[in-house]
């Protein structure tokens, strides 16, 4: 009688059960931790509550998205990515190139702008309340100069804050990740630059900027998603409900989640993921094609 022999795995066949071995942990988590709790969001936001469970569609969806108070949080919380983030692209950007250059203190400037990211949440808020009161630094400065005081975070003005906040906070981490680009760049394509006879605009936007495509996108995707988080600063200068400008997407939620109301908060935080990964796709399109000719 005539019994087969199991085959052999081949060297190949080896190697591919070896990796996914040492990837399942990781699988494991990120299916537990992640995909999971994303699958039941979006039970969630097709149901009508957790207690009868009748499937009704997108009718959250469409409640939500006539909600004045979600109108009213999406719209500031895109005015705000809008505006602090290609802030903090450039005005990083703009640091990383005069350090690269000789300048005396330099070594100062880079601790002065890093020092924020060892400075905790609740000191940093605590500064901001002190220079932004109405008696605080920045009116008694103001008054000095001649000018009114502006209730800052009660104010039409209260979004200027904000933004220099998150500037402040994050401008040193995105310089120093641009400096690391700058400094990776070729020689040879410096010097071929120079024998060309290009000029420093020319071989800063041209060349240096075009080899850093790929940095300005992980900087630009991570200044979006640090724009999210400030969140927390607001929260703990404003409360659950601050000046209309204030009012972002997270107050929304944690006030949605506050009374239980899980269509509701299901349906909005799917809503917010389908606009975040389309901007994420623009920023991928963009840098493909920018910097295209680049990467070959």
């Amino acid at each position: 009688m005539f019994i087969p022999t199991p085959t052999k795995l081949t060297t190949l066949q080896k190697k591919k059960l070896i990796s996914w071995l040492f990837l399942l942990p990781s699988l494991l988590g990120v299916i537990l931790f992640f995909v999971a709790p994303f699958g039941v969001v979006i039970y969630y936001s097709l149901i009508n509550n957790p207690i009868q469970k009748e499937f009704v569609g997108f009718d959250n969806f469409v409640n939500v998205w006539n909600n004045a108070a979600f109108k009213q949080a999406a719209s500031n919380s895109l005015i705000f990515s809008l505006i602090a983030v290609p802030l903090a692209v450039v005005l990083s950007l703009f640091l990383a190139a005069v350090m690269e250059s000789r300048i005396p203190f330099k070594s100062y400037f880079r601790t002065f702008f890093l020092s924020p990211l060892m400075v905790p949440t609740a000191s940093v808020v605590l500064i901001w309340q002190v220079m932004f009161h109405h008696n605080g630094i920045v009116n008694n400065f103001m008054v000095f100069f001649g000018q009114n005081k502006i209730d800052w975070l009660k104010s039409d003005k209260a979004a200027i804050v904000i933004v220099a906040l998150f500037l402040w906070k994050n401008l040193g981490y995105n310089m120093i990740l641009f400096m690391s680009a700058l400094a990776s760049i070729p020689k040879d394509l410096l010097e071929v630059a120079a024998l060309e006879n290009a000029n420093k605009w020319q071989v800063f936007w041209i060349v240096k900027v075009r080899y850093m495509s790929s940095t300005i996108l992980f900087v630009a995707i991570m200044s979006l998603i640090s724009s999210f988080k400030v969140f927390r600063e607001v929260y703990l200068m404003t409360g659950d409900y601050p000046y209309q400008t204030l009012y972002i997407l997270q107050h929304f939620m944690n006030n949605t989640f506050a009374s239980l109301d899980y269509q509701k908060l299901s349906s909005a935080a799917i809503i917010m993921f389908i606009v975040v990964t389309i901007l994420v796709y623009i920023m991928y399109a963009i840098e493909n094609w920018f910097g295209k000719d680049i990467e070959g």
